[in-house]
């Protein structure tokens, strides 16, 4: 599979993750946020600990890899990332909490064009602009 697959199934999986948490972390009886959190990312854990053993790769050998602090940033605003949706989800409706925390597709794409030398098309500026229409129409 390509990336277009990858994401359309990644994209296909995540929007079921919102409303189950949404659904799980309200009313009553509920599971706090945190729990919750735990919870959906240890078997998050789970599944890539066997994906990584499945496929035979070593993580020792990439803890000191010239570009790992990169990723022990991103496990850090993962973590603050993850925690506070989940507790937004918890608080507030998800028809709201996600178009906001979607807001954050618009910034990735601008950061990968600032700073990783991606290319800046009329054609990405556009979806770009669609997108934050479309965040700004469904969270207000």
């Amino acid at each position: 599979m390509g990336y277009l697959q990858w994401s359309i199934l990644a994209l296909l999986a995540y929007s079921a993750v919102a409303p189950l948490v949404g659904f799980a972390t309200t009313g009553n009886p509920k599971i706090p946020s945190f729990v919750a959190a735990l919870i959906t990312n240890g078997l998050l854990l789970v599944a890539t600990v066997a994906v990584v053993l499945y496929q035979g790769q070593s993580v020792a050998t990439y803890l000191g890899h010239p570009k790992a602090p990169y990723l022990y940033l991103a496990g850090l605003f993962l973590a603050v990332g993850i925690l506070a949706y989940y507790r937004a989800l918890s608080l507030g409706p998800v028809s709201a909490v996600v178009p906001i925390f979607g807001t954050f597709l618009v910034i990735s794409a601008a950061m990968g064009v600032l700073f990783l030398s991606e290319s800046l098309t009329a054609r990405k500026v556009a979806g770009i602009g669609c997108a934050m229409l479309g965040i700004y129409l469904v969270s207000t």
